[in-house]
């Protein structure tokens, strides 16, 4: 099924529809490494606070073009070149939107997105990946932090989402030295879910994933990852629990997709999924 309106313009990155329910969002800008200048930041915001207002999709997936980059980050080149001069005519420059970086790293959001990781994911290409539901990298990823070395910090929304799921040894180490991780070890600490057979494989691997999401009710999606999402980021899981019981649970369970799920168990047939209200 077709998006029932086009999705915001795109300069450096691409959208298309792989699937039915999926969205493939691809950074296009290889010869930088997949690095993202400001106005791209702001592009791909639009695009996901479409993509959770469109009814006829349920998960996305993000890659970046070529073989070597998923993304490295910010655009340097372009930051060096900013003139200060025009900020009044271009307020955005050198600001990220309140999603984050690409529009993801610190997104809250409706619907899951899914990394697929093809190649370096570094400084703010590691906090995309953070940020995002689930995670297939190819056997040549690579992830890091490398912003003290710089005399800088990961300052994307990153930090406090690494140090949650691998403690804070390992985030200290990460965030601090600027180690860098392989595809095994970011699978070992958690923080991928899977390694692709090749990094020629990694976004249809992706898609396979998102088709699991896709084939479930749109509604027990958002539902789910909201509670999931409330106890990562709040201190108290009952309060997390109690949050998203408060917002959604009635909502959930008198909606049609409720319905037609237990209907269609009852009747052991496939259930007929509608587009969420939520």
């Amino acid at each position: 099924m077709a998006p029932t309106t086009p999705p915001p313009p795109l300069n450096g990155a691409s959208a298309s529809f792989p699937s039915d329910a999926i969205m493939l969002v691809t950074i296009n800008r290889p010869n930088q490494r997949n690095s993202i200048p400001f106005p791209l930041h702001w592009q791909l915001h639009a695009l996901f606070h479409w993509f959770d207002s469109e009814p006829t999709l349920n998960v996305a997936i993000i890659t970046g073009e070529g073989d070597k980059s998923f993304c490295a980050g910010q655009d340097l080149i372009e930051l060096g070149k900013r003139d200060p001069s025009k900020a009044r005519e271009e307020p955005w420059l050198g600001i990220h939107p309140n999603t984050g970086f690409a529009g993801i790293s610190r997104r809250l959001g409706k619907k899951p997105i899914i990394a697929a990781v093809n190649g370096f994911a570094l400084g703010g290409g590691f906090e995309i990946v953070l940020n995002c539901d689930m995670v297939v990298a190819a056997p040549e990823a690579t992830f890091g932090l490398p912003e003290a070395l710089r005399g800088i910090y990961a300052g994307a929304g990153g930090l406090p989402r690494l140090i949650r799921n691998v403690g804070l040894p390992i985030a200290s180490e990460i965030a601090m030295t600027g180690r860098f991780l392989t595809a095994r070890e970011a699978h070992q600490y958690q923080l991928i879910n899977k390694v692709s057979k090749s990094r020629a494989s990694v976004v249809d691997e992706a898609i396979e994933l998102a088709k699991k999401l896709a084939n479930l009710s749109p509604d027990a999606v958002i539902v789910t990852r909201l509670a999931l999402r409330e106890a990562w980021e709040n201190s108290s899981v009952e309060r997390a629990y109690q949050l998203t019981d408060e917002r959604l649970r009635e909502k959930l369970t008198t909606g049609e997709n409720a319905k037609e799920g237990l209907t269609a168990f009852a009747q052991k047939r496939k259930p007929n999924w509608k587009p969420s209200k939520l």
